[in-house]
């Protein structure tokens, strides 16, 4: 089952259900567009997979399966080091 993280994993946005913003990677990995495109090159920093737009959830499946509270974040390393 899709774990649903709430927010990207980069700058921290917060990507509810159904935000059109919202990609991910095929091991769940959550981020905004803009940081999926601009930051990231459309390539998971995390496990090198390709970033698609993550599916909205169906209300039921929110209910049996809550949003996950963990948040990963990967921050990228500052230029030159």
């Amino acid at each position: 089952m899709l774990e649903m993280r709430p927010d990207c994993e980069t700058c921290g946005r917060d990507l509810p259900n159904g935000d059109p913003d919202a990609v991910m990677c095929t091991f769940e990995c959550t981020f905004c567009s803009a940081c999926a495109h601009n930051v990231h090159g459309g390539v998971c920093p995390n496990c090198a997979g390709n970033l698609t737009a993550r599916p909205t959830r169906p209300e039921a499946l929110l209910e049996a399966f809550p949003v996950s509270t963990e948040r990963t974040h990967h921050r990228p390393e500052p230029a030159g080091g």
